[in-house]
């Protein structure tokens, strides 16, 4: 199969397109064909093997672990193992795997479920660890609930445009902030106001802050919140070597037991139960991904440097 390999960490010049075997599905696995993947700030990081933080976590100290990048996915099942009777091959299905820029991926059936009818495999693709995250962020971290005054920072990314969405699903009034070229997308999502941040700055009294954009010191935040709020962080960039963006998070741990604000962080997780709240959202209409471009398997490389740059419009997806 092709498959776009790695050998190294560094910049996007590590990246190859390459015959690799196909993998076998084992007892338990599932192999599916590849029809979409998407691309999240989790690939360059995995790809760069920064903050070095990344490479002790498992990913490999000197190169990492597993040659091919990508974790989300839509496709066709194509084999599984003797012991998997939930998916047959033909089924079509989205989730997340290891290596999914390739033409064939192996996963579990708990991280994977039937593709939503109402959408292509380049939008299911889109869907999986940029709408986990804003789930599990607003749910369960920071327990959002009707009429709750929410505010959504990065509102036009990957994470943001699933965030406005879910917040207005769980009848909240939603603020989002991102740049001029986003604002009508975001209003388009629904968005009860929409802050253009080059222009304009936000105001304050939220029960909830999510902050996709990492770039907003914790006292500017906190004062946004509302006396009892929630301030909920995930992802951001940083330039730090060793804990990047992480750094925030525990700074805000550290606090958290000296103020009345409830800050948090999150690492968000891959389950099969999410998956099947996402795909009951988007076929009740609630819940569309957000597609910015399409690029090509061999054009990873270049996918990812866009991605990089910061200005997408929602989610990049690579068609194989």
């Amino acid at each position: 199969m092709k498959a776009i390999a790695q050998n190294e960490y560094g910049s996007t010049d590590v990246l190859t397109l390459t015959d690799l075997p196909e993998p076998e599905a084992g007892p338990d696995g599932v192999v599916v064909r590849i029809r979409a993947a998407a691309v999240d700030p989790g690939v360059w990081h995995l790809m760069e093997g920064t903050p070095y933080l990344v490479r002790l976590m498992g990913f490999g100290v000197r190169r990492p672990k597993a040659r091919v990048r990508g974790l989300d996915f839509a496709g066709v099942v194509h084999a599984v193992g003797d012991g998997v009777t939930r998916f047959r091959p033909g089924d079509e299905v989205f989730g997340t795997c290891q290596g999914a820029f390739a033409e064939c991926a192996l996963t579990t059936v708990d991280k994977i479920a039937r593709k939503p009818e109402r959408l292509g495999f380049d939008e299911a693709a889109a869907v999986p660890i940029s709408a986990f995250t804003a789930l599990q962020a607003l749910r369960d971290k920071g327990r959002v609930a009707p009429r709750q005054k929410v505010l959504v920072i990065g509102a036009g990314g990957g994470v943001g445009t699933f965030a406005v969405q879910i917040a207005k699903a769980f009848g909240a009034e939603v603020d989002g902030v991102c740049g001029t070229g986003k604002v009508d997308l975001v209003r388009s999502l629904g968005a009860d106001r929409v802050f253009d941040y080059t222009r304009e700055d936000f105001g304050g009294g939220y029960d909830l802050i999510l902050d996709t954009a990492g770039n907003r010191p914790l006292s500017s935040l906190r004062k946004a919140l509302a006396p009892q709020g929630t301030l909920v962080l995930v992802g951001g960039e940083s330039e730090g070597k060793w804990i990047g963006a992480v750094g925030r998070n525990v700074r805000a741990l550290l606090l958290g037991p000296f103020v009345k604000h409830k800050l948090r962080g999150l690492f968000s997780t891959e389950n099969h139960d999410d998956l099947q709240t996402l795909r009951a959202l988007i076929e009740a209409e609630k819940l569309t991904p957000v597609v910015d471009r399409t690029y090509s398997l061999a054009e990873v490389p270049e996918a990812i440097r866009y991605v990089r740059e910061g200005h997408a419009r929602g989610k990049v997806v690579i068609t194989v």
